[in-house]
């Protein structure tokens, strides 16, 4: 009998890669539109395995009844797995893996496009010309070589991000808890936290959400940074307190913000809400500002990164079925 997977929270994009992974492997896919949570963890009822993304809730009480049923394993085709409570998993029996990275440069490339479109206001730019409108007043940038780039979290994505930027005449430093000696060949410099926010024009966050890192950005560490400074995150949107950033746009201490990821994006991102009123009233405002962008955390999508997830929740789900361990399995304390 075919193992039956059901997948939560699927989008047209996932059916098409997660289907053409299953080719050779012929496993019964199942796809919900419907995100994972207690209300809806019965539709996965006599599954062998169950595939959730970032916004599923896999806490413990969508657990319980998933492990009352047969699934033993629950996949997860993204890094992040701060929805999961992995206490309760191991508790009831239960397998988690997820993708610990699909394509590094996808994100790192965003981050430079987020970095580049507010430099030299792209965005304002298409919509004018679009309008018929080809003033360039409003749309002065400034040269990047001579800059100094901070980047907080120098894994891979940082260490990614990188080098561009040194090639183009900035000066990169760098803050992690753990050193990277491929940042330091890339070019960085690795300072203290405080002296990243004081020293850098342009702040790029690539460190993933802890308890540490919540609200790593907040109107204290705002107010050591330069006047008129860029920040740009990829990562996870709990690593900036969107209300101070709001405040900073206002007074001008920040002058650019990009983000791809926001604190309260469940619900909205990955939507189509234009024939809809938008109720979060700090997205809301955010969207006000001319020099901020917001995009729907997209810098992980693309073709390769999309093929990557699929192939490698497929080669978890094998692993767990084969009985064989994984580096991509997950630990209470830890990945």
């Amino acid at each position: 009998m075919r193992k039956k997977i059901v997948v939560y929270s699927t989008k047209p994009y996932d059916r098409t890669f997660l289907s053409q992974a299953n080719e050779s492997r012929g496993y019964e896919l199942i796809y919900l539109e419907d995100s994972l949570k207690p209300e809806t963890a019965s539709l996965a009822a006599e599954a062998d395995a169950v595939c959730v993304f970032v916004h599923d809730h896999a806490d413990a009480g969508a657990l319980e009844i998933l492990a009352e049923g047969k699934t033993r394993l629950l996949t997860l085709r993204c890094a992040g797995y701060n929805n999961v409570d992995l206490a309760a998993a191991a508790a009831l029996g239960l397998d988690v893996r997820r993708v610990p990275s699909y394509s590094p440069y996808a994100v790192a490339e965003f981050a430079l496009a987020l970095i580049f479109t507010l430099n030299r206001k792209v965005h304002r730019a298409y919509n004018r010309v679009r309008e018929g409108n080809f003033a360039l007043d409003g749309l002065l940038g400034f040269d990047l070589h001579g800059c100094t780039v901070g980047i907080i979290g120098t894994g891979k994505i940082g260490c990614l991000t990188a080098p561009p930027l040194k090639a183009m005449g900035c000066k990169i430093l760098g803050y992690d808890v753990y050193q990277n000696p491929a940042f330091i060949e890339a070019g960085g410099a690795y300072k203290s936290l405080d002296e990243v926010l004081s020293e850098s024009d342009i702040i790029s966050l690539h460190c993933p959400l802890t308890p540490e890192t919540h609200y790593l950005i907040n109107a204290d560490s705002l107010v050591k940074m330069k006047t008129g400074v860029m920040i740009i995150n990829t990562s996870r949107g709990a690593l900036i307190d969107a209300t101070a950033v709001i405040a900073a746009l206002k007074s001008g201490k920040v002058g650019y913000l990009g983000l791809d990821v926001y604190e309260q994006e469940e619900g909205v991102f990955y939507q189509n809400l234009s024939e809809e009123i938008i109720q979060d009233d700090v997205l809301q405002r955010l969207l006000t500002f001319p020099n901020v962008v917001v995009t729907s955390h997209q810098a992980f999508f693309t073709t390769t990164a999309l093929k990557n997830i699929a192939e490698t929740t497929m080669h978890n789900i094998e692993d767990h079925f084969a009985g064989r361990p994984s580096s991509n399995q997950l630990v209470v304390g830890g990945g």
